[in-house]
């Protein structure tokens, strides 16, 4: 499994996990199974609302999961169209987040759910 979490530094998994998907300076991906980090670079970080473009920086990374604190219902759609699952998460490091993703305790973040103006519910 390789899960995608937006991150602040690149600290591996240390990193605190940023607070909304499109704006984050880094793309930490784990992959579960390999024990191994790759962390890239947002090149679409600064965006205008509902712009965001997620399959960009991501594209060829074969994730199957990304995992933040919030996103929009765009970002949602987009990642879904691509066969990826959003899911919600808490504060924390990578690490935390990767450890709750793994017990299925992260919210799956649906059109629906998803953050409006980029004010989360």
């Amino acid at each position: 499994m390789r899960i995608c979490i937006p991150t602040e530094t690149k600290d591996g998994k240390s990193a605190a996990v940023y607070g909304h998907f499109g704006s984050a300076p880094y793309f930490t991906i784990v992959d579960t199974e390999k024990d191994s980090i790759e962390i890239i670079d947002n090149a679409n970080a600064h965006h205008s609302h509902g712009m965001c473009q997620p399959m960009g920086s991501l594209t060829g990374k074969n994730i199957n999961a990304v995992a933040c604190g919030g996103m929009g219902a765009r970002a949602v759609q987009k990642l879904n169209e691509g066969g990826i699952k959003a899911y919600r998460a808490v504060a924390g490091t990578v690490k935390d987040t990767v450890e709750l993703f793994i017990k299925g305790n992260l919210e799956e973040i649906t059109i629906e759910n998803a953050c409006v103006q980029h004010s989360c519910h």
